[in-house]
């Protein structure tokens, strides 16, 4: 399941997750305060770590293992104020690119469930 550093997953999804984010705050403003201020609440550590936990009954046992060895990951110094949100983040971000490298269908499917629970 990990051809890639799970550290580089979480990486990867992080950009993956904030494209999506501002695909579809594009659509709501052209102003780039409103814009800013909108994308950066739906990719904070607390907003992703929000998303696993109502994802949680929708992943598969091996989705499950890949989060829970996500949340395990080092965190990063400056990082330590806010852990649990920080670590839950990072399992989220490891499942979109874990999901993106080898699963798009999966994602894609992920991805419009959490739109469809969306308030922007």
């Amino acid at each position: 399941m990990n051809e890639m550093n799970l550290k580089n997953y979480a990486y990867l999804g992080d950009a993956v997750w904030e494209l999506f984010i501002r695909e579809k705050t594009v659509k709501i403003t052209e102003n780039a305060q409103k814009l800013h201020k909108i994308t950066t609440a739906k990719v904070k550590a607390s907003y992703q770590a929000e998303l696993l936990h109502l994802l949680e009954e929708e992943l598969t046992d091996a989705e499950k293992e890949l989060a829970r060895r996500g949340r395990n990951l080092p965190i990063p110094v400056g990082r330590r104020q806010i852990q649990s949100e920080y670590r839950q983040a990072t399992a989220f971000e490891a499942l979109i690119g874990w999901w993106h490298k080898h699963d798009r269908e999966r994602l894609k499917y992920i991805l419009n469930k959490i739109e469809n629970q969306m308030v922007f």
